[in-house]
């Protein structure tokens, strides 16, 4: 009937907005990458430049192969942000330092693939390449009141106006709307002793039991 193909419509409408916004994601990243690894070549540090293609290539392998999934365990978006910052950390060296806190209860739970990839890359663009010095990233996830709230926070020199949260975060939002609706949240704040703290959260699902 109408409403059942209105309700099909609006699916795969959703569905091709929400590739759209992913793939807005992608050649950012990989334009980042590769100019990190350009740099290296010139500078004739063939050792870094061929371990961050090694780990480029698998991220690239990731990407591609998971362009008709929306949603991943939690437990797989943290691996596939190990693997990103690990190209950044060959980028920056001990310059970049990660510190993780994520409650081991919600690492089935259900999130929109590469959600953290932005929060992340934000970080490390407007946080640790702002510092001289060592700067610090942490990533946290925890259930409250039924949402799954994920935080990234750095201590770089802070934001100073929403114009700098920039396409990826612009996206990210859309992606949270597109999916949850009101039930979902993104907020970029200056965190309480510098730095910038970065916070997504939204209902918590899982997987149904066969």
């Amino acid at each position: 009937d109408r409403e059942a193909q209105q309700s099909r419509l609006a699916a795969q409408l959703a569905e091709a907005r929400l590739g759209a916004l992913r793939m807005q994601l992608n050649p950012h990243f990989l334009f980042n990458s590769l100019n990190a690894i350009t740099v290296l070549v010139r500078d004739q540090n063939t050792r870094d430049a061929a371990r961050m293609l090694e780990l480029l290539s698998g991220v690239l392998r990731q990407v591609l192969q998971s362009e008709k999934r929306q949603e991943v365990t939690l437990d797989e978006e943290l691996r596939f942000i190990e693997k990103y910052l690990a190209i950044e950390q060959v980028r920056f060296s001990d310059r970049l330092q990660v510190r993780w806190s994520i409650e081991p209860d919600v690492r089935d739970a259900l999130v929109p693939e590469f959600i953290l990839q932005p929060l992340v890359e934000n970080a490390v663009r407007h946080g640790v390449s702002k510092r001289s010095e060592a700067g610090l990233i942490e990533i946290t996830g925890l259930e409250s009141d039924g949402k799954l709230v994920l935080c990234v926070r750095d201590n770089g020199p802070g934001y100073f106006a929403e114009s700098a949260i920039g396409v990826g975060l612009a996206n990210t939002r859309a992606r949270l709307e597109t999916l949850f609706g009101d039930a979902a949240r993104l907020d970029v704040l200056n965190a309480e002793g510098g730095g910038t703290i970065a916070t997504v959260s939204f209902p918590v699902r899982r997987q149904a039991v066969e």
